[in-house]
C-alpha cells in the first residue's frame, strides 16, 4: 500500500508555538506515528539558520566558527511577534472550552499513551528528550485514579487538568521532533530546542503544582510519586542545561569548508557519532526528513546547505566503511578492491537518498532522480520537485540513459560492479483511450498501403504521436505499429524513411518497445539508413541505436550488426549533431569489452585524437570519454600509443575541462603501464607533464586526483630508475677512466725500464 501523508494543523501549530519558529509544519504518516519537520514557504526561515547562511555567504573569516556561533545565538534571541502567541493561545482556549468536563482525564490518558510510544532518541539532546519522557510516563497512575474522581470536579482541579493537557500536549509534539526531526537541524537550532526544554517543564511543574490530591482521590503511594515528578521538574526547571558547544561548532566548521578536502577528518567523525549518523539507514532518514522540510519551500537554500552538510559526513562514513554502501538495499556498489573506495560523484547521486543512482529517471523539471525514491515521494502525495521545489506539471518520469551508461563507466573504470536495476512490475503508462487505439490502427493500415503518399503521412504522424508522451508510445507499440515501420526502413523515399526511423527512435524511448524493435530485427535495417540515408536519417540512426543500446543484450547485437563502422565513419564527415549523436552511440557501445576491439579496427581512435585538436568542433569531452574506455583494452592501447597521442593528451591536461582532464589523465595511466612504460613516460617528461600532474593532483575532479596521482608515482620511479641509471652509467665510465689510465701508467713504467737495459752490443761473451 502506498504511504500517504497528511498533515495535522493542530499539532503543526502547536510546534510553531513551542519552538517560536513561523515555518515548520508536522507530516505524520500512516505507517508511523513519528512526526516530520516539513518547511514552510515565503520569508518563514529559522533565524538561526538564516544567521548561518549569511555567515557562510560571508566567506572565511578570522575565527569564522567564533563569529558564525555569535551570529546564530544573537539571531536566536529574537522573539516572536506577540499576535502569533495570542492567537495560540485563543485557539487552545477555544479547544478547550469544546471539551466535556469527563473528556479532560480520558485526554490525558491518551496525551500520555501517545508519548510513551514516541522513543528512539538518537540525537544530541538524548538524556534531555529521555527524561522528559520516562517523567511523563509515570503520570499515569495519577491520571488513571483520577478516572474514578466524583463528578462533576471542582473549577480549580479541572483548570489544573486542563493546563496539564496542554503542557502534556507540547510536550509531545517536542518529542516528535526530537525522535524523528532532523538531527542536523536540532543542532543548528540549540538556543530554541533549550528554551523549549524549559518552556516545557516549567508548564508542566507548574500544572503539576495545582492539582489537589484531595480532590481527585488519588492514594498515598501514588501521591508520593507524582509528588517526587513534581520535584524532579522543579529542579530541572531552575536548571539550564547546556548544548553540546563543540557539536555545533564543528557543524559550523563544516559548513564554512569551501570543499570536502578541506575538511578536518576527525571533525567529521566527530559529528558522525555525536549525531549518529553511522548507519546507511540513518544517513538515508536524515536525508528523507531534510526534503521533507523543503517540501514547501527552502528561500535561502537554507535545507540545501543542510544537506551538504549530511553530504560531507555520508562521504566521509562510505570512505571509513567501504562495505557500508554495499550492505544497503538502496545500493548495489560491491566494491572489487576494498583498498580503496572512490567518492562517488555529486552528479551520479540521488539529491533524495545521496546514493549512487541505479535507474536515474528525469522529471518534469529537469531534475534527475533515483527511480525508487522519486516515486515514493509522489506516492507520498508531493506535487512539487523535491530539489527546485517547482511545481510538476506533470508525473511523468523518462529515463536519464545518458547519466546511466556515464554511471556504468564510471563504476567499470572505479572497480566497482555497477548498479543492476531492480524490475520494474508496473510501471506502464496510462493504457490509451479507445479513440486513439482506432487512430493509430487507421495510421497503421495507411502505412501498410502501397500508396507512397499515404505511407509518408501515416509514417510522419506516428513520429509525431510517439513524440508526445509515454501514453502514446505505449498505444503505438501495443498497436503492432514497430514490425510495419521496420518494414520500410529501406524504402528509397527519403521523407518516409526519416520518419520511420525517428518514429523508431522515440518509441524506443519507452522501455517495452526496446525489446520489440530488437525482436522485429531492426538493428540491420538501421544499420542500412545509418550507411545511406540522408543526414538527418543517419543522425536518428545514431541516436535510435544508442537508446537500444541502454540494454546490455542489445549491445552485444548491435556490436555484430555492423554499425560500429558506420558509427565511425558518421562521427568522421557527419554534421555537428550527427557526430555528437555517433559518438554518444560509440560511447555506450564500447562499454561492452567485445565491442571495443571492433572500434579500434574501424579506425575510431585516429578520428578521435583528430577531434581533440579541433576544440571548435565542441567534442573535445566525448573523445576523451571515448578514449578513456578503449585505452584499457589491448588494441585501443596500442593503436593510441602508435598514434603519437602523449602530446595531444599533455596538451588537454594543460588546458581542457575538468572532465577532460580527468579523462585524458585516465588515458595516460593505461599508456605508462606495460611495455611502452618507459617511452611513454619519458615522452611525457618530456612535454613538462609534471607539473600538471601536481596541479591536477591537489584541484582536480575526485578521480583526476586519483589518476594524477597514479601518474606522479609512477613518474617518479620512473625518474629515479633514470637517475639510478645515470649514476650506474657515470660510475662505469669513471671506472673504466680509471681502469685505462692505470694501463697507461703501467704501459709507460715498462717503457722506461726496458729503456734502462743494456744493448746487446754491450754484453760481454
Amino acid at each position: 500500500m502506498a504511504e500517504r501523508s497528511y498533515t495535522r494543523r493542530g499539532r503543526s501549530h502547536s510546534l510553531a508555538r513551542l519552538l517560536q519558529i513561523p515555518f515548520p509544519t508536522l507530516r505524520h504518516h500512516a505507517r508511523s506515528p513519528a512526526t516530520v519537520l516539513r518547511a514552510g514557504r515565503g520569508a518563514g526561515l529559522s533565524p538561526s539558520c538564516a544567521a548561518m547562511d549569511e555567515e557562510a555567504k560571508a566567506g572565511p573569516k578570522p575565527d569564522s566558527n567564533a563569529n558564525a556561533a555569535a551570529a546564530v545565538e544573537a539571531a536566536a534571541a529574537a522573539p516572536l511577534p506577540p499576535s502569533s502567541s495570542e492567537a495560540a493561545e485563543r485557539e487552545a482556549k477555544a479547544e478547550g472550552a469544546a471539551e466535556e468536563e469527563g473528556e479532560v482525564v480520558e485526554r490525558l490518558v491518551e496525551l500520555v499513551g501517545e508519548i510513551a510510544a514516541i522513543s528512539d532518541f538518537r540525537n544530541s539532546y538524548r538524556r534531555q528528550f529521555c527524561n522528559l519522557s520516562r517523567r511523563i510516563r509515570l503520570l499515569v497512575p495519577m491520571l488513571e485514579e483520577a478516572k474514578e474522581a466524583p463528578a462533576p470536579l471542582p473549577a480549580a482541579s479541572e483548570a489544573a487538568l486542563r493546563r496539564l493537557r496542554d503542557a502534556l500536549h507540547g510536550a509531545g509534539e517536542l518529542l516528535r521532533l526530537g525522535s524523528s526531526g532532523s538531527k542536523i537541524f536540532l543542532v543548528l537550532e540549540r538556543e530554541k530546542i533549550m528554551k523549549s526544554f524549559q518552556d516545557i517543564t516549567a508548564r508542566l511543574e507548574q500544572a503539576l503544582a495545582g492539582i489537589s490530591f484531595d480532590e481527585l482521590n488519588i492514594s498515598d503511594e501514588v501521591r508520593e510519586q507524582v509528588e517526587l515528578v513534581h520535584a524532579q521538574f522543579k529542579r530541572a526547571k531552575e536548571r539550564s542545561d547546556s548544548s553540546d558547544d563543540d557539536l555545533f561548532n564543528d557543524l559550523i566548521s563544516v559548513y564554512n569548508s569551501s570543499s570536502s578536502a578541506n575538511v578536518d577528518p576527525d571533525i567529521l567523525r566527530r559529528l558522525s557519532e555525536k549525531l549518529q549518523l553511522v548507519t546507511i539507514h540513518d544517513l538515508n532518514q536524515e536525508s528523507l526528513t531534510l526534503h521533507e522540510m523543503a517540501s514547501g519551500g527552502d528561500p535561502g537554500a537554507i535545507v540545501e546547505k543542510m544537506s551538504m552538510l549530511l553530504k560531507r559526513i555520508k562521504d566521509f562514513v562510505q570512505t571509513q566503511d567501504p562495505e557500508m554502501g554495499a550492505q544497503a538495499s538502496a545500493t548495489d556498489i560491491s566494491p572489487k578492491d576494498n583498498s580503496t573506495c572512490p567518492v562517488i560523484p555529486d552528479d551520479f547521486r540521488c539529491p533524495i537518498s545521496l546514493d549512487l543512482m541505479k535507474d536515474p529517471v528525469i522529471v518534469a523539471t529537469g531534475q534527475t532522480y533515483e527511480r525508487g525514491c522519486i516515486e515514493r515521494w509522489l506516492e507520498a502525495g508531493h506535487d512539487t520537485c523535491p530539489k527546485t521545489q517547482q511545481k510538476l506539471p506533470s508525473k511523468s518520469l523518462t529515463p536519464n540513459y545518458v547519466l546511466r551508461s556515464l554511471i556504468t563507466q564510471w563504476c567499470e573504470a572505479n572497480g566497482i560492479e555497477p548498479p543492476k536495476r531492480s524490475a520494474q512490475l508496473s510501471n506502464a503508462p496510462v493504457s490509451c483511450t479507445a479513440a486513439e487505439h482506432n487512430n493509430v490502427f487507421e495510421l497503421l493500415q495507411k502505412l501498410s498501403s502501397q500508396n507512397l503518399e499515404d505511407q509518408r503521412g501515416a509514417a510522419g504522424m506516428l513520429r509525431q504521436l510517439a513524440k508526445r508522451s509515454a501514453e502514446n508510445r505505449a498505444c503505438i507499440g501495443d498497436a503492432g505499429a514497430i514490425p510495419v515501420l521496420v518494414s520500410l526502413l529501406s524504402t528509397t523515399d527519403v521523407s518516409t524513411q526519416e520518419h520511420v526511423v525517428t518514429a523508431l527512435l522515440n518509441l524506443s524511448i519507452y522501455e517495452e518497445n526496446k525489446a520489440r524493435i530488437i525482436t522485429s530485427g531492426a538493428v540491420p535495417g538501421i544499420v542500412h539508413v545509418l550507411k545511406r540515408g540522408s543526414m538527418e536519417a543517419r543522425e536518428n540512426s545514431a541516436a535510435t541505436l544508442f537508446s537500444l543500446s541502454i540494454v546490455d543484450e542489445n549491445k552485444v547485437t548491435i556490436g555484430a550488426s555492423g554499425a560500429i563502422p558506420a558509427l565511425v565513419l558518421l562521427l568522421s564527415n557527419g554534421s555537428q549533431r550527427g557526430k555528437k549523436d555517433a559518438a554518444t552511440a560509440l560511447f555506450n557501445l564500447c562499454i561492452y569489452q567485445g565491442n571495443k576491439g571492433k572500434a579500434v579496427r574501424a579506425g575510431l581512435v585516429p578520428i578521435l585524437l583528430e577531434l581533440l585538436t579541433e576544440t571548435e568542433s565542441g567534442m573535445v569531452d566525448e573523445a576523451l570519454a571515448i578514449l578513456a574506455i578503449l585505452s584499457g583494452h589491448p588494441e585501443g592501447k596500442a593503436a593510441i600509443g602508435a598514434a603519437s597521442a602523449i602530446p595531444v593528451l599533455v596538451r588537454v591536461i594543460r588546458n581542457g575541462s575538468a572532465r577532460s582532464k580527468e579523462n585524458a589523465a585516465a588515458v595516460m595511466v593505461h599508456l605508462c603501464n606495460g611495455e611502452q612504460q618507459q617511452q611513454h613516460l619519458a615522452e611525457a617528461q618530456e612535454q613538462g607533464i609534471v607539473s600538471l600532474l601536481e596541479e591536477l593532483a591537489e584541484s582536480g575532479t575526485d578521480r583526476g586526483k586519483r589518476k594524477a596521482i597514479q601518474l606522479l608515482e609512477r613518474m617518479n620511479r620512473f625518474l629515479k630508475q633514470q637517475s639510478q641509471a645515470q649514476a650506474q652509467a657515470e660510475a662505469m665510465a669513471q671506472a673504466q677512466a680509471q681502469a685505462q689510465a692505470q694501463a697507461l701508467v703501467q704501459a709507460q713504467g715498462q717503457a722506461d725500464m726496458r729503456s734502462l737495459l743494456p744493448t746487446s752490443s754491450h754484453i760481454p761473451d
